[in-house]
């Protein structure tokens, strides 16, 4: 990948690994953990964001192929807000980062679709929860198991140890408060 500035001085990121300046930066082919020892800043964000899409599109494909083709990642993290005991579209909207009328928005999607449902809160009269129904928590049962068959993907590709280690090496370099499930409202969702 080359960084490129056009006419306009925009900064761009363009994919050039097939192109003749693929191999320019380093003098080294690319491919192999020491192809690109000096790899440009901007790689490594762009990496790890092609290896979530690559896998987040491979899920819904699978979860389209096992009868979810209207689920969208966005829904995937609606649907963990959402969670087992139900929560108050304010509640949501608290943990996707978004307002409670997006949320709102949201989870009228996911009803629409018969991945969620209101009630009655047991606890208050007053509130209304949104809760799973059994094709919302077949979609989150699914994606697990997806998930777990796209991780042993990339253990065939990286092999066992790699992943072990990449995995390892993540969780040290990522904050522990990383694991939000606001992705959705920074990604533009």
């Amino acid at each position: 990948m080359d960084n490129v500035v056009d006419e306009e001085k925009v900064n761009q990121v363009v994919d050039s690994r097939n192109g003749p300046s693929a191999a320019r930066h380093t003098g080294t082919p690319r491919s192999g953990p020491a192809a690109h020892p000096d790899a440009p800043g901007y790689e490594l964000p762009l990496l790890l964001l092609a290896g979530f899409r690559s896998l987040i599109d491979r899920l819904h494909a699978e979860l389209a192929r096992q009868g979810h083709p209207d689920i969208r990642p966005a829904h995937g993290f609606a649907l963990q807000a959402i969670g087992l005991p139900g929560s108050t579209a304010s509640e949501i909207g608290r943990r996707l980062g978004v307002s409670k009328q997006a949320a709102g928005k949201t989870v009228d999607r996911l009803i629409a679709l018969g991945y969620a449902e209101r009630a009655d809160d047991p606890a208050d009269a007053r509130r209304k929860l949104v809760r799973l129904t059994p094709h919302g928590l077949d979609a989150l049962g699914r994606s697990a198991a997806i998930f777990d068959e796209l991780r042993a993907s990339w253990a065939d590709t990286l092999g066992g140890e790699r992943l072990r280690d990449l995995e390892a090496s993540l969780r040290t370099a990522v904050p522990a408060d990383a694991f939000r499930l606001d992705a959705s409202s920074w990604l533009g969702s």
